[in-house]
């Protein structure tokens, strides 16, 4: 993934497209996971994350941080 002079967001729809799923932290220190079949990214820059019993929305402005887990 190159990530160049894109936007931190720009770069997280990105890494869960070419991942399939990743890890993100916000600004106050709070983690999740985002996965390509369940997150949703919404013209507000609000990332809507359509969980097994409930729905969350992060502030896409807010992230970070984000990270993958590789398997060994």
């Amino acid at each position: 993934m190159d990530i160049g002079d894109s936007r931190m967001l720009d770069r997280i729809k990105e890494a869960v497209e070419e991942y399939g799923e990743i890890m993100i932290r916000t600004d106050n220190g709070t983690e999740a996971e985002l996965h390509k079949h369940n997150t949703e990214f919404l013209d507000d820059d609000v990332i809507k994350v359509d969980a097994d019993d409930e729905v969350h929305w992060v502030d896409g402005n807010k992230i970070e941080h984000f990270w993958i887990h590789y398997d060994f």
